[in-house]
């Protein structure tokens, strides 16, 4: 069998040998071109070769309309009628900005920082969700040499403080609806001189930050352009080694920590994506761009993008569908990408909204999609055409993502193997990455289910024993062990943290993920979970957390799920929160006819039909005897990361899951020991 990787260098100890990209076994590649060594030169070389091509389009905010709806409520058991307010909104058609248009507003935006007394390697935060603004914030930056220090737009006053005054910022850009925070956080940041924000002026709350404390200039992203534009400055170019980024991880516990990123480790991703998935792009790409770029896989994959010269089109979670819009369609069906970037959370919804749709279609409907998904699937497996179905069965379904998509990237924690086959049957392939410096990729080429591809060719791989577990490079067929990276990709380490890039990165610059995987045959990487959520149950045997939660998040029933395993038992239980309108209408196909949620999830029958629909799940991937759940708790209130549960980036907060509902879980766990 062909493989993907080639060994190289000397057996390591504790470990297998280490692995490069067969693309490129000699070298690891550092730059996608030989005139591209910073983010700075990565928009000046598209700027150039694709000037006249759309680089950022954005659609504005028309009118919100208010509609009022009537809802029912079960209070005390008592059902009720209640009116409430739905806000929707209504967008223009996209507004686009060439690349060398987006090249003057980059350099006028620089300019405007340095008339403003900003000088070179300044930090300035970005503290917004995903815009055409946030990236032209991030590259006017790069044109001076100032570094950008970005967080998520949930992590609240606090983790915003900390991440500000941590890095000693000097300006902030925010969005308008988000300037009350900034506002709070600015009186205590003594180092801040500057705000920007995006949106609709707000000359009130302007005024009162710079009463309230030393903040020097309030003013509007319009603003700062044309300042810009009215004092033209010289491009201070950054070198390779200068820090680009420091990037505030959400984090599942303690304050957040900041990951340094120099302008050579993201070139370097961009030029091994580049090696790997360039052939693929073609003139007329374009991208969807929504998730946060306060995380590395959407800032990496959006400047491949702009190297590449794709049309990034920004959108919002609020806006993607249809469902949140009036008198225009969502942002996927107005932009049309042919390229999208998704967590799990995102393609689970997409796969349970279509897989809601056909069940809610008449049965002759319902057969045609079994039967077309049936022989589709025995073709794709065969990579035989399928153009006659796509034609007359998945058009339809894909048009809900806008008619054109070709390829979708799954990031951030595991997709289940079934949507992973779902809606690269009825969708595109969804392709599959293992994001920590950019380490690996799954291309067309590599296409498969459980898999992240091989070592992406900006990096080095090898596998550590993990001797306790019993994941040895030696073990066969398949070499285990956690996973080491290394190369021009890999971060410095944490800023002003010595003491944890200490324990993450060894003196000879490997970084240890904390992640288990295995090598398949074919030169991809496994992961089979997260090092420390490894949990050796009372039979001796070890499960993943992770890899469980991933499996069985593709029930119907299930919204987000935690599984947990205590060492003094023999299996695995699980918090769920389910899908209310999978759970209702289970509950009257089944004559339950208890109408208040909070009663409803705590019914035996109720417990036992979601528990069933796990085991099926589980049955159907493989699982092992010890992997299958003893039992599962239904919570009534949504996860979120408002309430503590989910961090930043929409993962579970394992620790405080688990203390919230530290009661519920030693009552399934005394009746296995009992």
């Amino acid at each position: 069998m062909k493989t993907s990787t080639v060994e190289t260098g000397a057996p390591q100890p504790n470990g297998g040998r280490i692995r490069r990209s067969a693309l490129s076994p000699d070298a690891i590649v550092r730059v996608p071109a030989s005139n591209v060594h910073t983010l700075y030169d990565v928009l000046q070389h598209s700027a150039k070769k694709y000037a006249t091509r759309n680089a950022f389009g954005r659609r504005r905010v028309e009118k919100m309309i208010e509609e009022e709806k009537e809802v029912t409520k079960f209070i005390d058991g008592k059902e009720t009628k209640q009116m409430k307010k739905w806000k929707y909104f209504q967008l223009s058609p996209y507004e686009y900005v060439t690349y060398a248009e987006a090249s003057v507003l980059t350099h006028a935006i620089g300019n405007a920082f340095i008339s403003l007394g900003l000088e070179p390697k300044a930090k300035v935060e970005i503290f917004s969700s995903t815009t055409m603004d946030w990236l032209l914030m991030a590259h006017g930056l790069f044109t001076q040499n100032m570094t950008i220090v970005t967080a998520y737009e949930t992590l609240g006053e606090e983790g915003l403080l900390h991440s500000m005054n941590e890095a000693e910022v000097e300006a902030i850009f925010t969005s308008v609806d988000l300037l009350p925070v900034v506002a709070r956080a600015a009186k205590k940041c003594p180092t801040l001189k500057v705000v920007v924000y995006s949106g609709e002026p707000n000359a009130t709350l302007a005024e009162t930050i710079k009463q309230d404390g030393q903040v020097q200039d309030v003013l509007t992203m319009d603003a700062l352009i044309q300042l810009g534009k009215d004092f033209p400055k010289e491009p201070r170019r950054p070198e390779p080694e200068d820090l680009c980024c420091i990037m505030y991880t959400s984090g599942s516990t303690g304050n957040p920590k900041g990951v340094m990123l120099t302008h050579k480790n993201i070139v370097a991703a961009i030029g091994g994506v580049n090696l790997s998935m360039g052939h693929h792009i073609g003139n007329n790409d374009s991208m969807m761009a929504y998730l946060p770029l306060a995380h590395v896989l959407e800032f990496t994959v959006e400047n491949s993008c702009v190297f590449w010269g794709v049309t990034l089109g920004y959108g919002s979670i609020r806006t993607l569908t249809d469902a949140s819009v009036r008198n225009c369609k969502g942002d996927i069906k107005e932009f049309r990408p042919t390229m999208m970037t998704g967590v799990p959370a995102v393609w689970e919804s997409i796969r349970k909204g279509i897989l809601t749709k056909i069940n809610a279609s008449s049965p002759a409907a319902q057969k045609i999609f079994e039967k077309a998904y049936t022989t589709k699937s025995w073709l794709f497996e065969r990579g035989m055409p399928s153009k006659i179905l796509d034609a007359v069965v998945f058009s339809k379904i894909r048009e809900q993502v806008g008619g054109r998509l070709r390829l979708a990237l799954s990031g951030g924690a595991p997709l289940s193997v079934e949507t992973q086959k779902f809606l690269s049957i009825c969708l595109c392939p969804v392709l599959g990455g293992f994001g920590i410096s950019m380490s690996t990729l799954m291309t067309p080429e590599l296409f498969g289910f459980n898999h992240v591809g091989s070592p992406v060719p900006c990096c080095e791989i090898k596998l550590v024993d993990v001797p306790d577990a019993n994941y040895l490079s030696t073990n066969l067929p398949k070499p285990q062990g956690e996973v080491w990276v290394r190369g021009p990709s890999v971060t410095k380490g944490y800023w002003k943290r010595e003491d944890i890039t200490k324990e993450t990165i060894t003196e000879d610059g490997w970084l240890q993920t904390g992640d288990i995987a295995e090598w398949n045959e074919n030169g991809t990487l496994s992961i089979i979970d997260r090092k420390k959520n490894l949990v050796k149950l009372s039979n001796g045997e070890y499960i993943a957390l992770e890899k469980l939660e991933s499996i069985y998040k593709s029930s119907l029933f299930v919204g987000n799920l935690c599984v947990y395993a205590d060492s003094l038992v023999g299996k695995p239980v699980a918090l769920v929160f389910p899908l209310e309108a999978a759970l209702r209408k289970w509950a009257g196909d089944n004559g339950v006819e208890e109408k208040d949620w909070h009663r409803l999830c705590q019914l035996p029958e109720v417990r036992k039909a979601v528990l069933g629909s796990l085991t099926d799940v589980g049955k159907q991937a493989g699982l092992k005897p010890a992997e299958f759940l003893f039992d599962v708790y239904l919570c009534d209130e949504e996860w979120t990361s408002d309430n503590g549960l989910l961090t930043a980036a929409q993962k579970i907060k394992r620790q405080d899951i688990n203390k919230k509902f530290k009661d519920e879980l030693e009552v399934m766990n005394q009746a296995q020991r009992s």
